[in-house]
């Protein structure tokens, strides 16, 4: 495949994702809120990604199997506990530095039912959101993982080294949240520019994980459950299970500086274990 095509792909590429997610863009913004249209201007938003991959693919005859449909159990596995353990760290940090407490009481006190403790209503809130609630989460989660890394990442590693794959995607990937965060609710309590430092780096360091679970793998399963594991285990969790002690809307969340720095901690970790990769970065086995 030539440098110029390429190109082309990525470019009809993106300019289809923008294109269909310009209209959810509005509706949101009109509404001032992720919660507009019931929440479906927000499912309509992130399966924008996946239609874009599936018109510039049909567009530029790109095989649909290319965005990588093999069931991968391993891959998988590591996928859904990535998210838990630099979610561990970065909440465990701010709970043990008292910047954020645990558990957030006046949450636990609406969980608990008649005769049950908090240690018990905390277990059987985190056991319904970590099995069925990843499940739910999938369900949009795929829908930007067949854009981003099914179909961004693997043609951008047909010719960029890895660290060049994962910081371009990762920078497109942030920009296209960007929307939200400046005209919408998709923001912590602090000043906008600070939450949409932390969120950029955040999403510039998982997006190393993610770019390389996706081509170790040669799957978008991986990598939709990595990213739906993230969303239900930081926002669904973490967040509200820790109390505010003042300080806390500056370090916890997506918008916070914890998880920025563990996520950027993560990438560069995987950065490193891949660093001795010289020149573009093998393509993934296409298998549907």
């Amino acid at each position: 495949m030539s440098e110029i095509s390429v190109g082309r792909r990525v470019g009809t590429y993106l300019v289809l994702t923008f294109g269909f997610s310009s209209v959810f863009y509005f509706l949101i913004i009109r509404a001032g809120k992720l919660e507009g249209g019931g929440g479906l201007w927000v499912v309509g938003l992130m399966w924008s990604p996946a239609a874009a991959a599936f018109l510039a693919s049909l567009l530029t005859a790109r095989r649909l199997s290319e965005i990588g449909w093999r069931w991968n159990w391993r891959h998988a596995g590591a996928a859904y506990a990535i998210p838990v353990l630099y979610g561990l760290v970065a909440y465990g940090a701010t709970w043990a530095l008292g910047l954020g407490a645990f558990p957030n009481q006046s949450f636990v006190d609406k969980l608990i039912r008649p005769g049950e403790t908090s240690a018990a209503a905390i277990g059987r809130y985190v056991l319904i959101r970590a099995t069925l609630g990843v499940v739910l989460s999938l369900t949009t989660a795929l829908g930007e993982e067949i854009g981003w890394r099914g179909f961004l990442v693997p043609e951008l590693a047909r010719k960029l080294p890895f660290s060049r794959v994962a910081l371009v995607s990762g920078a497109i990937w942030a920009f296209w949240h960007y929307p939200l965060l400046l005209f919408a609710n998709y923001h912590g309590q602090t000043p906008a520019w600070y939450s949409l430092t932390c969120f950029t780096l955040l999403v510039l360091g998982i997006a190393f994980i993610f770019a390389w679970i996706r081509l170790a793998s040669g799957s978008v399963w991986p990598a939709a459950i990595l990213h739906a594991s993230h969303n239900l285990w930081i926002q669904s969790v973490f967040d509200p299970l820790t109390g505010d002690t003042g300080r806390t809307a500056w370090v916890i969340g997506e918008f916070g500086a914890a998880l920025a720095i563990a996520g950027i901690a993560a990438g560069a970790f995987v950065a490193v274990r891949m660093r001795n990769r010289a020149g573009p970065s093998p393509a993934p086995t296409n298998s549907s």
